[in-house]
Parts: structure tokens; C-alpha cells; sequence
């Protein structure tokens, strides 16, 4: 599907949600370019940029990147492509970040993931990766051939930091404590889209139906 106007929108749903997976169907189905905050964060934390290294700090701490870096890395990748339509994935996170991004662009639509935590728990939780080859292994559903060691290498498995059942839930718990005012703020400007579920396939359908009204409605508009 080719849109002919601009559509810009946002998505939203905690760490392990799905968003990625979702972000690049959109992306392929539709046509809107993905924009990462975390794939800024990355280019900018692997050249040692100053703004960098501040992430990085934070990031190992399990805090959120403070407003104004985060505004300032994504507005400006955002302005370089000022007649495109796009896709946010992981910003803003904030209110005062979405306010910065409403000064900026006018955001068309906000799709948030509702999955619940307990169900993201277990699924990071249960993840186990080979360091060197980056293979990842889940033993619920995507378990080694022998427990913790690659099935290629037979090197041993580790658990990332981020993956661990301590990290996961403090994670969740700041990226809830973070952004329920943003969704409060864009639920009072009648843009946010809630879907519900527990796997991206079992979302996707819906979240497909609603963005082909909304393009449809957007064409009109441009009509």
C-alpha cells in the first residue's frame, strides 16, 4: 500500500511487548519508514559520542535516557526526513518528550500494545543467548538441544542483564511509572489506539484492520 498523504504515528508498549515485530509489519504493509529511538541510542552510544556516553550511564543503571538528550537525538533524525511518513518506536516516553514532538509534528495516530507484564516477565525471563554468534534461545518454546550450551558451538549460554528476572521487572516498572501520563496525555487528544493480547500475531490482525480505516480516512482528508 502506497500512501498518498503524510501519515505519522507513534508506537508505544512496554520492553518485550512485540514492538518491533510489529513496527517493521507496519512498516512493509504500509509503507512508513521505522524509526528505532533505540537504534539512535545505539549509533550513538557505539561512537562514544558525548550525548553517548550519558545514555549509556544511564541505560546501565536501568534508567531512562533524560528528556532533553532523547528529544534532541530524535527530532533531529525526525527533521531530516520532514515529508515522509513514519513510525516512532520507543519515543516519546514521556510527557514532556511527547510535548516537544507535538511542538514539532503533528502525530496522526498512537498505537499502544497492551501486554501484560507477567506474560513479558516469563518471556524475557526465559531467554538465553550464545554472545558471540548473538543466537538467542527461549526454553519455553526455542530451547538449546542440550540445556545451556549452543547448538552449533556448544559454547556455554548466558543471560543477559537486561533478561533477568530482577532487571525485567525493574524495567517494566520504570517504563510504567514513565509513560502512563503520555498515554493519558494522547487518550485526551483522541489518538490513542489500545490493542490488547498476549502474542503479535493474535494483535496484528487488529492493528492492521484499524491502520487501513485510518489511511483510508487520511486519503480522504487529502482528497
Amino acid at each position: 500500500m502506497v500512501l498518498q498523504r503524510i501519515l505519522r504515528a507513534v508506537i508505544m508498549g512496554p520492553p518485550g511487548s512485540g514492538k518491533g515485530t510489529m513496527s517493521a509489519r507496519i512498516s512493509k504493509t504500509f509503507g512508513l519508514k521505522h524509526i528505532a529511538s533505540g537504534d539512535i541510542l545505539r549509533a550513538n552510544i557505539e561512537a562514544q559520542t558525548e550525548l553517548g556516553l550519558l545514555m549509556k550511564s544511564s541505560i546501565d543503571q536501568g534508567q531512562l535516557v533524560p528528556d532533553d538528550v532523547m528529544s534532541r537525538l530524535m527530532l533531529r533524525d525526525l527533521r531530516a526526513m520532514d515529508h515522509s511518513s513514519w513510525l516512532i518506536d520507543g519515543f516519546p516516553r514521556t510527557v514532556s518528550q511527547a510535548e516537544a514532538l507535538d511542538d514539532a509534528f503533528t502525530v496522526d495516530t498512537v498505537i499502544n500494545l497492551n501486554v501484560p507484564f507477567q506474560t513479558i516477565k516469563q518471556r524475557l525471563s526465559s531467554r538465553w543467548t550464545h554472545l558471540s554468534s548473538g543466537r538467542v534461545y527461549n526454553v519455553d518454546f526455542n530451547p538449546p538441544k542440550v540445556p545451556g550450551l549452543d547448538d552449533a558451538t556448544g559454547e556455554p549460554l548466558v543471560q543477559r542483564e537486561d533478561d533477568t528476572p530482577e532487571t525485567v521487572t525493574r524495567r517494566l516498572k520504570a517504563y510504567q511509572n514513565q509513560t502512563e501520563p503520555v498515554l493519558e496525555y494522547y487518550r485526551s487528544k483522541g489518538i490513542l489506539e489500545i490493542f490488547s493480547g498476549t502474542e503479535t500475531n493474535q494483535i496484528w490482525p487488529h492493528v492492521e484492520a484499524f491502520l487501513r480505516r485510518k489511511v483510508s480516512l487520511v486519503q480522504q482528508k487529502a482528497a
